[in-house]
């Protein structure tokens, strides 16, 4: 299932998101200013590839929370808002519970990326 899971979630759309997380994580490693958050953007990347079968391990220290309050303010909210109405839209129909549990995932590191660790 997970496989399959995978497959249909980069074919309808998933391929798409995570090649916009991937440029916009070279953009922002093109700045040493940008680096932390394009590290973050290419976390997303990696987890918008294949959200089945993965876990996200919160984790981190002070340093984290500042850094996660920060992205909250300026990007991560937005972010986390479009995965949650993308997640609601997926969970109207049965089938699409699954998809939408994961966009909820998703909104869940698009607020909180630093400190987090995918397995």
């Amino acid at each position: 299932m997970r496989l399959i899971g995978n497959i249909l979630w980069l074919v309808l759309g998933g391929l798409a998101i995570a090649f916009g997380w991937a440029v916009v994580g070279v953009i922002l490693c093109i700045t040493i200013i940008g680096i932390p958050v394009g590290k973050q953007a290419f976390k997303m990347a990696k987890l918008t590839l294949t959200p089945f079968g993965t876990q996200v391990v919160y984790g981190g220290g002070a340093g984290s929370a500042i850094l996660n309050f920060i992205w909250v303010i300026f990007v991560g909210l937005w972010f986390a808002i479009g995965y949650v109405v993308a997640g609601v839209a997926n969970c109207i129909t049965i089938i699409g519970i699954p998809f939408g549990i994961q966009s909820f995932k998703m909104a869940k590191l698009a607020l909180f990326p630093f400190g987090t660790q995918i397995v």
